[in-house]
């Protein structure tokens, strides 16, 4: 487990984050999305080790990760801009690898090899396009079997084949292996179906912290038609975070338990009724009340 504590980061000034506080589950996928500029990079290089706060605590299960090595070994990072050295290989750069990290599987770099058959490891990386680059990435980061997997807008520059190809290792990784992956994005669509949880960041916090059970399970979307032209007085204790209407047909937004607002809604007689399933977008944007136009530009 991951944990972050009141961490304050500032530079020239300008506080990259304010008091962030997070929980990353063992052994899941954990989702850190927010609009640019919010801080997603910037924690993930303090979770790497490559970053020290101003203050607060930030931990893995339960020894600081700066400068400590024997921790970082445990880490493996997909930056958004990856970093390798100016001639290198993919083999080159699986050969530093190889020493840096204990854990790393030479096995697995070979099998690996037919995930990625577009990548030529014999080249170049700076002579590959950015795709290419992404590839080799992973398959390095992979072969590592880190029990922490950190990645950065991970999927950017792949084609849909390759994405999917990527997101079935990874998951087969969490779901055999118990790797925790963490994962940075500005894009909530493309985490919804990987996530067991999921953080909002916006101004340097985390605005909003849970599981993706609790999120899904805790608001609703009621489809409503009533006998009378106009809806009914509903009860002043139901918390609707949302209302329009298509002609006779109201739809509400509610906070809570989906059967419950059904029975409540029950007892004035609908015409129809239907509860429909929100997506991780409009859940943001309902739960966050609009308070930054900015954290609706990643969920729009």
């Amino acid at each position: 487990m991951i944990e972050v504590k009141n961490v304050v980061k500032t530079f020239d000034g300008f506080h990259a984050l304010d008091g962030l506080t997070m929980t990353v589950p063992k052994g899941g996928v954990y989702g850190l999305v927010g609009p640019n500029g919010a801080g997603k990079s910037t924690i993930l290089r303090h979770l790497s080790g490559a970053y020290r706060q101003d203050s607060g605590q930030i931990t893995l299960e339960g020894q600081p990760i700066y400068e400590n090595p024997g921790v970082k070994r445990r880490i493996a990072v997909i930056p958004d801009e990856l970093y390798y050295f100016g001639s290198a290989t993919t083999r080159d750069m699986m050969r530093f690898y190889r020493d840096m990290y204990p854990t790393f599987d030479m096995e697995r770099y070979k099998k690996l090899r037919d995930a990625f058959p577009e990548v030529d490891e014999r080249r170049p990386l700076r002579r590959l396009s950015k795709g290419m680059q992404k590839q080799s990435a992973f398959w390095l980061a992979l072969s590592c079997r880190p029990d922490y997997l950190l990645l950065d807008e991970p999927v950017d520059g792949l084609d849909p084949v390759m994405r999917r190809q990527v997101w079935s290792i990874l998951m087969g990784d969490v779901s055999e292996h118990g790797t925790t992956v963490l994962v940075s994005s500005h894009n909530l669509r493309e985490l919804e179906d990987v996530c067991d949880h999921v953080g909002l960041l916006s101004h340097g916090k985390v605005a909003l912290e849970r599981s993706l059970s609790e999120l899904q399970g805790g608001v609703v979307k009621l489809q409503i038609a009533f006998d009378s032209a106009e809806p009914p007085e509903l009860p002043g204790d139901l918390k609707i975070l949302h209302t329009s209407n298509l002609g006779r047909i109201y739809t509400y937004i509610i906070r809570g338990n989906a059967q419950d607002i059904q029975n409540r809604f029950a007892q004035f007689m609908p015409l129809f009724m239907e509860a429909l399933p929100l997506t991780l977008e409009e859940i943001f944007i309902y739960e966050m009340g609009g308070e930054d136009y900015a954290v609706r530009d990643i969920v729009l």
